[in-house]
């Protein structure tokens, strides 16, 4: 065989190699993303998992507060039936705003603060929601790494050519920066 021959033959072979590994490495980062995802809804999970017991806890000192407990409920409800990515992402949205509106409340009533119970199962709150900001930050720094990975010239040619897209980033839903105003009047 001829020289150039080889020479083509070692360039193809070299491709060859260059895009298998390429697919290989998205594939693991696509992964990586949604086994990162599954912990955010495991810590997902272990607050609304939470709730029912606190909720029980406060529900008879506050007895004015009723429309937090039904929101919580039905954000309980609408996280259980949520089928994909986005809705999940909402639905614990509508849990946090409906959490930090009871938490709110609940500041302004001592009886709740000198209660065990309460205080356990705000501590076992306070540690999960502290995981879900750590699970969270991670999933992103996941996604991070996948999205540069799809994006990166010559990678993204063989992304586009597989259909490894764009992922969207978890982002907290607007007006989370502002505490809750809650007037007992």
């Amino acid at each position: 065989m001829k020289k150039t021959t080889w020479i083509v033959l070692g360039v193809v072979v070299l491709a060859i190699l260059y895009l298998w590994s390429s697919y290989n490495s998205l594939v693991s980062l696509n992964e990586g993303a949604d086994a990162q995802w599954a912990k955010v809804e495991t810590q997902y999970q272990r607050r609304v998992d939470l709730i029912p017991n606190l909720v029980s806890s406060v529900k008879g000192i506050l007895t004015q507060e009723q429309t937090i407990f039904s929101d919580i409920a039905e954000a309980r409800t609408k996280y259980g039936g949520a089928t994909d990515t986005e809705s999940k992402v909402e639905a614990a949205n509508q849990i946090e705003s409906s959490l930090s509106r009871l938490l709110v409340i609940m500041e302004n009533y001592p009886q709740l603060q000198s209660s065990t119970n309460v205080r356990d199962l705000m501590t076992g709150l306070e540690g999960t929601e502290n995981r879900i900001s750590v699970e969270r930050t991670r999933y992103n720094d996941y996604i991070r790494d996948y999205n540069l990975a799809t994006k990166r010239f010559p990678k993204s040619l063989i992304a586009a050519s597989f259909g490894f897209d764009e992922r969207s980033y978890f982002e907290a839903e607007r007006g989370a920066e502002t505490a809750p105003v809650v007037n007992l009047e």
